[in-house]
């Protein structure tokens, strides 16, 4: 029997779903649970394959079903998004903007960005949100951002990205607690601290591209603390629980007990860019990428 697919069939998965259990998504629903299991039905007749595995006491999700799942949510999340650019013309606002961040962004370029956009845009609704690069990829993809500021070596399939900041890195130590060297910055004299790092959670190219450091240098360091947030490491730093090595642009904006020895004379170099999905129809992210390539030409 050939039916027609609407959005409740699809909203009925969804549910279903998240719950793998068909009387929590009927009570979530309001509907009967003979009632559900039927959509499902039709659902599966339509596709012509099991969406779910199903006994007495379990539900799960075929090979389909978790194929489905991803699809679903993107078209949901859409549908929301949608519903928010409508409300924000209606009120004559441009849109809504979600932005995802980590640390360093804020002092690169954020603060002029947002002026810029307000400046342009008074009524536009701004969300500030700070993740980690991996995090922000995740949501980019799914469009619960549009935009994100990350430093990652690669950017997947369907993710454009623009560089705003290429810098070098710099080694963070206790205040005072090291000279500060009238040359270059030996760093095999800290062969024997013991480091803070960004986790790989924080990046996994980024962490990849510090270890590089150390494997020029010809020693693997005693990594005791890892963390993805730049505020922690400083403190960390401060009360001498270790050394870090960060992108210089951070020593700017955060007022801690710390020195920052630059390492610019070492070949590694870390990026900071901006990333956003290619399927995104936000009517901001023009007007965005517009203010972005302003600023980036007057620096």
């Amino acid at each position: 029997m050939n039916y027609q697919i609407e959005l409740r069939h699809l909203l009925y998965f969804k549910v279903v779903a998240e719950e793998l259990h068909f009387r929590r998504a009927a009570e979530r629903l309001f509907i009967a649970q003979p009632g559900l299991s039927r959509q499902i039905k039709q659902l599966e007749d339509y596709y012509k394959t099991n969406l779910f595995i199903r006994d007495k006491r379990n539900v799960e999700l075929t090979e389909a079903g978790v194929y489905l799942k991803k699809e679903v949510d993107l078209i949901f999340n859409q549908l929301s998004n949608v519903k928010d650019h409508i409300e924000k013309i209606s009120e004559g606002k441009i849109t809504s903007l979600k932005l995802g961040f980590i640390g360093s962004a804020v002092q690169a370029i954020l603060p002029q960005l947002l002026v810029e956009l307000k400046q342009k845009q008074p009524l536009i609704d701004i969300t500030l949100n700070e993740l980690s690069n991996e995090v922000q990829m995740e949501m980019i993809h799914k469009q619960e951002l549009d935009f994100g500021f990350v430093r990652i070596e690669n950017t997947p399939l369907g993710i454009q990205s623009v560089p705003i900041l290429t810098e070098h890195f710099s080694l963070v130590v206790p205040k005072n607690r090291f000279p500060k060297a009238k040359g270059k910055v030996n760093l095999m004299d800290f062969t024997e601290e013991p480091f803070i790092l960004f986790s790989k959670e924080y990046s996994n190219s980024y962490y990849e591209l510090v270890m590089s450091i150390f494997d020029d240098h010809g020693f693997e360091p005693n990594v005791t603390l890892k963390t993805v947030n730049a505020l922690s490491i400083f403190n960390l730093v401060s009360q001498g629980l270790g050394v870090a090595i960060v992108p210089t642009s951070l020593k700017k904006g955060y007022h801690t007990h710390v020195d920052f020895l630059e390492l610019n004379h070492l070949p590694q170099r870390t990026t900071l860019s901006l990333v956003w999905n290619k399927k995104n129809r936000n009517p901001g992210i023009p007007m965005m990428l517009e203010i972005v390539n302003g600023l980036k030409g007057k620096s």
